[in-house]
């Protein structure tokens, strides 16, 4: 039985009104069911994608009137605010609680990397910094001494409010923007400095939750994205013009007989978008976007997720640094109960998948803890996107870079890992684990699994040390270097039938078959979570 798609991409037919289905909110173009009339997505937003991703706007199913239930207390949401800054946008849900020993009492229900933390506002702390001006000097990244406890600096932002609905606790600053940090901990907390209101700032403290923890009833039916569209009229009658193919370059109009050339038109858009929105050799995602699939990603069941935004990403040696550069894939899935995940196709590392968490691991350096699992420090590197289609919870951009170090679980966890990635005013930690290829292509009925499977080098592979980067080799290990350096052309053709003969993984190998060089380890298992962190 089919899995119903996570989110909806929906246009009206511009002639005849019916609505009509798009799979991706990147898919270029889409015809009518009902008249057949083609429909192109509208100019900006078409020449937008393949550079900087639509963003995911308004995905949450939480709507005002919901209600649940959070440590055996019911509530019900009465108020939002939708918050912006400059990558992106959030929501903070106002919930008000039924009676309980204080009387009725307020939280805030909110977005997190695309899953939901409920924080209460609690005394503002003696130690926090008293103004916005001292606040965006804190270290980002670095531990900080807030409310009495340590935290660590996750995000400094300059917000602003778009929208308030509904019953709020305090008036709502209309105009200007204001600073808000994010603090987390190893406890798995979220704390929050908020400077909306300068002579009074509010300090938050919360922990995430899962919608269906909540019990939660009244959620909006579903997440829908409207496209904007438009279908190509015959100038001489005004009928529909139903153009088929992408290479159309003139089409007869069957009503009045009129040629009209599309060549600057509709063709030229489709020429552009093609242009603009494949790989090396014109290569489209493995996964489809808007393609369906059930995994148990960190839930306690598998769960369908779909496939809503896909980048490509590299990391960039240092100077004088003779290693290969390596490529790889990621996949964004969305879940309206759990939020967000990420595919990561790594050539060398395989597949995997992660998902942002809340807090921080605990200790520093080779080793870190989080939910009691040692994990050892692997390659610490600068990645930078390459390609970048669909959609994402953040405005990523070709060309955009993060520091990034991965992490791989240690012992009988060596299948986990985690990754830690920072931009200028963010840092985002996110976990999972390895994944067989196998696994992905049942899930996304991929005919051909063989097409997705990656050589996966062992693991200690990539236990280096981030700044030199230098191999602690076994003797595994120098034979998995002799085989890479002595590999034919005849060696690439896996790579030649999985990413066509122009695609980077392909020149790679090609370039090693020849030079006698590789590089071992590199790549990512950590998804690109950068971004769309907030919450109040």
């Amino acid at each position: 039985m089919a899995t119903s798609p996570q989110r909806a991409y929906r246009a009206a037919c511009p002639n005849c009104g019916a609505p009509v289905e798009f799979a991706s909110a990147a898919s270029v173009s889409a015809v009518c069911g009902f008249c057949r009339s083609t429909l192109v997505r509208d100019g900006e937003a078409l020449k937008r994608i393949g550079t900087s991703a639509e963003l995911f706007d308004d995905h949450s199913p939480l709507q005002l009137g919901a209600s649940g239930r959070y440590k055996g207390m019911a509530f019900t949401l009465v108020g939002r605010l939708q918050l912006g800054y400059a990558d992106g946008t959030w929501n903070e849900w106002h919930a008000l609680f039924d009676g309980g020993p204080d009387g009725q009492r307020s939280g805030w229900l909110s977005e997190d990397n695309g899953s939901f933390v409920f924080a209460f506002d609690a005394p503002w702390p003696g130690d926090a910094p008293a103004d916005a001006a001292t606040a965006v000097r804190l270290p980002l990244g670095r531990p900080q001494f807030v409310d009495g406890r340590a935290w660590t600096v996750a995000s400094i932002v300059k917000a602003r409010l778009i929208a308030a609905q509904g019953e709020l606790p305090t008036p709502p600053r209309l105009e200007g923007d204001f600073i808000v940090v994010d603090l987390r901990n190893v406890q798995d907390e979220v704390g929050t400095l908020d400077y909306a209101d300068p002579k009074q700032p509010h300090w938050s403290v919360g922990r995430p939750v899962l919608l269906a923890d909540l019990k939660m009833s009244g959620l909006a039916a579903a997440s829908e994205k409207t496209l904007a569209g438009r279908s190509i009229e015959c100038p001489g009658c005004g009928a529909s013009l139903a153009i088929q193919l992408a290479t159309t370059q003139s089409i007869a109009c069957a009503q009045c007989h009129t040629v009209t050339d599309v060549s600057q038109g509709v063709g030229g858009e489709l020429a552009h978008y093609r242009q603009n929105n494949s790989g090396e050799g014109g290569l489209q995602p493995l996964i489809p976007l808007g393609a369906t699939g059930t995994l148990r990603l960190g839930t306690s069941e598998a769960v369908p997720w779909q496939g809503v935004g896909y980048l490509e990403r590299c990391d960039l040696p240092a100077p004088g640094d003779d290693e290969e550069q390596v490529f790889w894939r990621e996949y964004l899935l969305y879940n309206r109960e759990h939020g967000f995940a990420f595919l990561v196709d790594s050539e060398e590392d395989g597949w995997s998948w992660v998902r942002p968490i809340t807090g921080t691991p605990s200790g520093q350096g080779a080793r870190v803890t989080w939910r009691g699992i040692t994990y050892q420090k692997g390659y610490s590197y600068r990645a930078r996107v390459t390609w970048v289609l669909g959609e994402f919870y953040w405005r990523v951009r070709r060309g955009e870079e993060a520091q990034v170090t991965d992490y791989a679980g240690t012992g009988k966890a060596s299948a986990e890992r985690l990754s830690m990635e920072q931009t200028a005013g963010e840092v985002v930690w996110s976990a999972g684990r390895t994944l067989d290829a196998v696994v992905v292509a049942k899930a996304f009925g991929i005919a051909n699994p063989a097409a997705l499977r990656r050589d996966v080098a062992p693991l200690a592979a990539h236990k280096v040390a981030s700044t030199a980067r230098t191999a602690i080799m076994i003797v595994v290990f120098m034979l998995l270097m002799i085989a890479l350096v002595t590999c034919s052309d005849d060696d690439c053709d896996d790579a030649r039938r999985a990413f066509g003969e122009n695609s980077n993984e392909y020149q790679q190998c090609l370039r090693t078959a020849g030079s006698g060089s590789s590089r071992i380890g590199g790549g990512s298992w950590g998804g690109y979570s950068s971004g769309g962190g907030r919450h109040k």
